[in-house]
């Protein structure tokens, strides 16, 4: 009888073990079905844009904890700006005045068409994207780029549309063209953010020629704010004055650099000093002097002297300023709960001095600054993107990369 039961109570666990065996097997091979659906499926949402790789990535550390950096996208020719768009894809602007589209981690052999002709000489070609804050609802991309004209260029922002399946930019619209066009290849800024309102904020640098950073009747060494379509708000503080009506703020050499509090919705942007005194700035007074060329902490690049002032009554001072010279190119506040001790923290790339600058905030006041991945490459934007994770463009060596915790 013992035998009996036995046998029966092996043969009903067997028949379990089977059972569950093709269950988990079936469930397998639903979900590897769903996760291969061609290059067109959707992201996994559970990564985000880009899959874990097989290998963690170099390991850095910092004061909060250590991290690795994953390559993600490589292949690039001096990538510039990262937007981050909905369904896991990502559009790179490459200076040569080219766009990549990578969709669920793969870069499409070809360049985007339709993207304007650049005045790709020295600093200047295809400069920045940024979707509008709508753009699921209305699908608007914003450009800055160095828009050629008879040998010569100046800054200009564009709105298009991208079509995915004839894989080009559609619906062109000139929004902004600045002004004077010069053949220096120097300057040309060009960062592009909304603020919390849909204020579209963008900058041009002083294009070579420092003293008309103080020229109101010019572009150079300007923030400037405008509505999506590209008309001016009546509230902009030189609208019926002296001055362009476009312009929000002056005295900036060069903001490459450009960031919205997630909490205040106050613009920040860092620029260029020449030799010493690159800036991180906060720009919440409309019609605000910067001071450049007037007051600055640096000195030219030959170690003359350019001004002996640093403050001056009626110019802004910085919150931080970068002596010697970092190069500064790109910002984000970080805002992910993936990164334990940095909420709140500015990163800021750095071209040649080759690192991220972690900066911590209080308010509006600098505390203190670490200096991440030294000598990486030279950084030209950071980005925290929709997936939560932090992205930089190294074009050193022509890739993104992800910032990943240790404990992820």
């Amino acid at each position: 009888m013992t035998v009996l039961n036995t046998t029966k109570l092996m043969s009903l666990f067997t028949a379990l073990f089977l059972f569950l065996a093709v269950g988990c097997a079936e469930a397998l091979e639903t979900e590897s079905n769903n996760n291969n659906n061609g290059g067109d499926s959707e992201a996994d949402t559970t990564e985000g844009y880009f899959a874990l790789p097989e290998s963690p990535g170099d390991l850095y550390e910092s004061d909060e904890f250590d991290f690795h950096v994953q390559t993600v996208v490589d292949g690039l020719s001096q990538p510039w700006a990262a937007a981050f768009l909905p369904e896991g894809l990502v559009l790179i602007t490459e200076r040569d005045g080219s766009i990549r589209k990578i969709k669920n981690g793969e870069m499409h052999s070809e360049p985007i068409a339709g993207v304007p002709e650049v005045f790709a000489r020295n600093q200047g070609g295809l400069l920045d994207i940024e979707p509008h804050p709508n753009y699921e609802e209305n699908g608007w991309l914003y450009m800055s780029y160095s828009k050629p004209n008879n040998g010569e260029g100046m800054t200009a922002i564009v709105r298009a549309k991208f079509d995915e399946e004839a894989h080009a930019l559609t619906d062109m619209e000139e929004l902004y063209v600045g002004t004077p066009f010069t053949s220096r290849g120097h300057h040309f800024g060009s960062r592009i953010v909304f603020d919390h309102d849909g204020y579209m904020y963008f900058s041009i640098g002083d294009r070579g020629e420092m003293d008309t950073a103080q020229d109101l009747s010019k572009s150079n060494g300007s923030l400037f704010r405008l509505n999506d379509d590209g008309t001016i708000p009546e509230d902009n503080p030189f609208v019926g004055e002296e001055g362009l009506d476009e312009i929000y703020s002056y005295g900036h050499r060069n903001i490459q650099g450009m960031a919205v509090h997630p909490e205040t919705g106050i613009v920040w942007t860092n620029e260029h000093g020449p030799r010493g005194g690159d800036e991180i700035n906060i720009n919440d007074k409309p019609g605000a002097n910067y001071g450049w060329p007037e007051i600055t902490y640096g000195i030219n690049y030959d170690g003359t002297t350019i001004t002996e002032e640093t403050h001056r009554e009626g110019m802004e001072q910085p919150v931080h300023q970068y002596t010697p010279s970092i190069a500064p190119a790109g910002m984000a506040f970080v805002t992910s709960d993936k990164y334990p001790g940095w909420e709140g923290n500015a990163l800021i790339g750095a071209l040649a001095y080759q690192l991220i600058s972690r900066v911590e905030l209080d308010g509006d006041q600098f505390v203190s600054e670490e200096r991440l991945v030294e000598g990486i490459g030279r950084i030209r934007h950071v980005i925290e993107a929709p997936d939560g994770y932090i992205y930089f463009l190294n074009e050193s060596n022509g890739t993104l990369n992800r910032i990943i915790p240790v404990e992820s």
